[in-house]
């Protein structure tokens, strides 16, 4: 119904960048909102950022000033830009998209498989 996709993990050095990005596809009506999380091992799962549809953000405490998500013009593709990583940043990132189907006609959040990111020297 919906597939949501995630690209750009790797490994980095501490203060280095990289770009993830997410591209949701399917019977997608509207897109409510798209978000990043990340689950570190032996951690939960967070909210990294997230944007909705009025393109309102929200920024995890720990991420805020370094990284900046992202909506392409068709609003079913989003990236988050990290720059200044630090090696607290490493975990496996999410895509989630909350989405209004063509089929249903009903919202439902849909998730990536996700990317491993790695900062380590």
């Amino acid at each position: 119904q919906v597939q949501v996709v995630e690209s750009g993990g790797g490994l980095m050095q501490p203060g280095g960048s990289l770009r993830l990005s997410c591209a949701a596809s399917g019977s997608i009506f509207s897109v409510n909102a798209m978000g990043w999380y990340r689950q570190a091992p032996g951690k939960q799962r967070e909210l990294v950022a997230s944007i909705r549809s009025d393109s309102t953000t929200n920024y995890a405490d720990s991420v805020k000033g370094r990284f900046t998500i992202s909506r392409a013009n068709a609003k079913n593709t989003v990236y988050l830009q990290m720059n200044s990583l630090k090696p607290e940043d490493t975990a496996v990132y999410y895509c989630n998209a909350q989405v209004r189907t063509t089929t249903t006609w009903r919202t439902a959040d849909y998730w990536g498989q996700g990317t491993q990111v790695t900062v380590s020297s």
